[in-house]
């Protein structure tokens, strides 16, 4: 099945990047999931939604020798998430799966999970007539809470779990999180100074211990609306996120 595209870039035209022409678009927050993910060269990471591989790439990009595995139902997006990765020489990093494969099996455990999930819950506010974007924006049949459980299954002991997800259901993640991932670390994305965060950044650890941890977390926008330097240096430069 081909689909109409249109050709951008990410990362400061580090990674030439394709997506749908219509549907859902990625749009800043894969960059800032990937930038949050501690992975380190030889490390493997998993992803629930590769959708055309925009965070995994940016990870790949950031990360040299760490490898990603990302789980995407609509294998629309997932041929087109592996013809991004040949279009910048990462095919070798990157495997597509249209779903998770059970802990054990040829494709875990992993030292690092990301997740970008559906930020609402089914039947909740208005529903794209698009379907492609419904299922990216709406749970369906998957609320946060299974979703949490399914990706936790595939870490490794002390695997961190990265996530970005709307502040308005942050309690709902917590929960969904603590049955198998503790001590997380919350770092609210300020859409300007003094404005309240409409999306979180949050990662904890498998089988972790300890209190949740509020981080000072990061403005993206100047008055003017321009990226502040902390939003370039992930968004240009391909910069991490410090949750220390």
């Amino acid at each position: 099945m081909t689909i109409d595209t249109t050709e951008g870039a990410l990362l400061g035209g580090r990674i030439r990047f394709r997506q749908p022409a219509t549907g859902y678009r990625s749009a800043i927050d894969p960059v800032f999931l990937a930038a949050a993910v501690p992975a380190k060269p030889g490390q493997r990471v998993f992803e629930m939604g590769l959708g055309a591989g925009a965070a995994a790439l940016c990870l790949l990009a950031r990360v040299p020798g760490c490898t990603v595995v990302g789980a995407e139902p609509d294998p629309a997006l997932r041929g087109l998430a592996l013809e991004n990765a040949r279009a910048n020489g990462l095919e070798d990093r990157l495997t597509a799966v249209a779903k998770m494969e059970k802990p054990g099996g040829a494709e875990g455990p992993f030292d690092h999970l990301m997740t970008n999930p559906p930020f609402w819950a089914d039947g909740s506010g208005n529903r794209s007539p698009d379907p492609g974007k419904a299922r990216a924006n709406h749970e369906g049949d998957l609320p946060i809470a299974q979703w949490a459980d399914r990706i936790c299954l595939l870490g490794r002991p002390k695997a961190t779990v990265t996530t970005i997800y709307t502040a308005a259901r942050l309690d709902e993640l917590l929960a969904a999180l603590a049955a198998q991932a503790g001590g997380p670390e919350i770092l609210p994305l300020w859409p300007k100074a003094g404005r309240e965060a409409k999306r979180v950044l949050v990662r904890a650890r498998i089988g972790g211990k300890g209190p949740a941890r509020l981080l000072p977390g990061l403005v993206l926008h100047e008055k003017d609306g321009r990226f502040t330097a902390a939003a370039e240096a992930v968004l240009r430069a391909a910069g991490s996120i410090d949750f220390a």
